[in-house]
């Protein structure tokens, strides 16, 4: 609220909550006073550009053609620093509005807590709740901004704290445009005014600030547009640094991709892939992809539509000459040219890992570990490229090592003479998928079979259905033609025992099965559950029933094995009596086993009350 007014300089009060921010920050939170210089210079750089995107559609402004830079002076002498740019600027109101209030919802109550857990607020997290600006207060005996906004007809004004829950504002004569902030150093911070210390903090927090920096006249920063440059003349540790800075990444990238296109569409990228993925692949992936500029002038720093959601973990830079600067950023985002280059720069990309997949395999798999399953949603959406794709996917197999992957195009070169399909199998791991007992026909008779173990390969694997004229068939499903001369089992029940048996076993189980069959794919097992044919994938069964609590399960084929000694010993019981109480509990036994062993046995309460009634007639004395 205003307190009093004299003449020309108003007073006034800063806001409860204000006050009281201001207390935790001096007192109680920043461990790192340095980083008051990043603050200012963060901000500083924040409000040239915006003088950018105001150029792009109005040059009348105040000063149109100024250079946009960052100058600070050090006067130690008069134990002051003064941080001054040649932005946007500020208006009256905006100066009571923005630097009078809390600039974050949420944030005194946020800073109170760590000051109540006598915690410190690490540097990094400085300006994220919006207070940057008040860390001036840590080493600041009083502060005075002043500034004039771009409009022409603007008013230049004043304005003075000392952080104690005043401050004053007053109009004053000032020609150029931007914000000039001038702090008098409290005693035991007088080290600011050491230009070595003030380099040195600029490197360390502001190095790539895309402005140029003066300290005391001398240009501190070189700002270069690496893009712009050769691919020849830039140096590994100059695209490292640059990856870093753009990223936030403490690791080097895996690898880089320099375009410089000029003819129809003319335009320039420098895109990186990250070394490692995010710690959650979807969740993380929100964070900015490519920042797009245009003649070297920044229009937008997360600009999805350069790139299809599949490649959203690429990271870099395009710059197109082609992009009309009258144009708001809205309407540059429909733009003809923006589809065209997301175009090119996808094709360019695959080409790319193309490249790594004939010349640095091992680089390659490293990739596809981290990203494939971001990539693999590319067979969903990308139809233009899809062949290209389905060649990039990798897999493991039942004849591949852990770590060990192989394609598409090296699985058909490695199948056997009599087979025509290529066989897969959906699992929660490796693991589980070695003992589902629906791949043991494959496993013994020598089939290579696919393992997949990734989640979306439920919604990828079902869209590429054939691959050189070979389709894709599941292991879990019911209607797979094996070769009767390999499958055949000379131990197994004669036909009408067979179908003697099955017919009990349909009796028993009703309606719980779509099916009972007799069983080609088993070895070991004495029973598995199947898909029908026109079913869906078990994996995908249960990601419906994760999403749809009221999604039922359906009915599933049970395919008995002839030649396993349990089922033998049922047969010969159905001899004696086909009436024994023994069948029934081993058949309702048996398919609840198969339930269990694929995760959908709900109610476990009767199989296990059956168990303990086998377990305690087979241990009586």
């Amino acid at each position: 609220m205003e307190k009093n007014q004299n003449k020309n300089i108003q007073e006034f009060e800063f806001k409860a909550e204000m006050k009281q921010l201001l207390n935790l920050i001096v007192h109680s939170l920043y461990t790192h006073p340095e980083v008051f210089l990043r603050e200012l210079v963060s901000n500083s750089s924040d409000a040239l550009n915006k003088v950018r995107f105001r150029r792009l559609i109005d040059n009348d402004i105040l000063e149109p053609e100024s250079e946009l830079k960052i100058s600070i002076t050090l006067n130690k002498d008069e134990q002051s620093i003064s941080i001054e740019d040649t932005g946007i600027g500020m208006t009256k109101e905006e100066l009571i509005e923005q630097i009078g209030t809390v600039a974050s919802s949420g944030t005194l109550q946020f800073l109170q807590k760590i000051k109540e857990e006598k915690t410190t607020l690490d540097a990094s997290l400085i300006g994220q709740f919006g207070v940057g600006f008040y860390s001036v207060f840590m080493v600041a005996e009083q502060v005075t901004i002043e500034t004039r906004s771009i409009e022409k007809d603007s008013k230049a004004y004043r304005w003075i704290s000392k952080g104690d829950g005043f401050f004053t504002i007053e109009e004053i004569e000032k020609s150029s445009r931007g914000t000039n902030i001038y702090l008098k150093l409290k005693d035991e911070h007088k080290q600011f005014c050491d230009e070595k210390t003030i380099k040195s903090i600029l490197n360390k927090y502001s190095n790539f600030v895309d402005f140029p920096i003066y300290v005391n006249s001398q240009k501190v920063n070189t700002v270069t547009a690496l893009w712009h440059r050769r691919k020849e003349d830039i140096k590994e540790e100059e695209l490292t640094e640059f990856y870093k800075f753009i990223t936030n990444d403490y690791e080097e990238p895996l690898g880089h991709l320099h375009l410089s296109l000029e003819g129809i569409l003319n335009f320039k990228a420098l895109l990186f892939i990250p070394q490692s993925a995010p710690s959650f692949i979807f969740r993380d992936f929100d964070e900015k992809s490519l920042l797009l500029y245009s003649k070297k002038v920044f229009i937008q720093d997360d600009c999805k539509e350069l790139l299809p959601d599949y490649l959203k973990f690429i990271k870099g830079v395009v710059d197109t000459e082609d992009l009309p600067l009258n144009v708001s950023r809205e309407v540059t985002q429909y733009s003809p040219v923006m589809a065209k280059i997301n175009s090119i720069l996808t094709s360019k990309i695959l080409s790319f890992l193309e490249d790594w997949f004939q010349t640095q395999k091992d680089k390659y798999i490293k990739f596809f570990k981290n990203f494939g399953s971001i990539f693999k949603l590319g067979l969903n959406s990308d139809f233009t490229n899809r062949d290209k794709l389905i060649d990039l996917m990798l897999f493991g197999t039942s004849k591949t090592q852990p770590d060990e992957y192989i394609s598409l195009k090296e699985y058909v070169s490695r199948m056997k003479e009599n087979q025509n399909d290529i066989y897969y199998v959906l699992g929660n791991s490796r693991d589980v998928i070695q003992k589902n007992p629906n791949i043991e026909y494959f496993l013994k008779n020598d089939f290579e079979v696919i393992y997949l173990t990734d989640p979306v390969d439920v919604f990828t694997i079902p869209q590429i259905r054939e691959y050189d004229k070979k389709k894709l068939v599941s292991a879990d499903k019911s209607d797979i033609k094996f070769d009767e001369t390999v499958s055949n089992k000379p131990d197994a029940l004669s036909p009408d025992l067979s179908k003697s048996l099955i017919d009990v076993f349909k009796r028993i189980l009703g309606d719980k099965v779509e099916d009972v069959r007799e069983s080609v794919r088993l070895v070991e097992s004495p029973v598995t559950l199947v898909v029908g044919s026109s079913g869906m994938d078990k994996q995908l069964e249960k990601m419906m029933q994760y999403m749809d609590k009221e999604f039922k399960m359906p009915r599933r084929i049970l395919e008995v094995n002839m030649s396993h000694p349990v089922i033998k010993n049922l047969a010969k019981r159905l001899i004696a009596d086909e009436n024994d109480e023994i069948i029934t509990i081993s058949v309702l036994q048996l398919f609840e086993g198969a339930l269990l062993l694929e995760g959908y046995l709900n109610e476990p309460a009767d199989f296990i009350s059956r168990m303990n009634e086998i377990i305690f007639n087979a241990t009586k004395v």
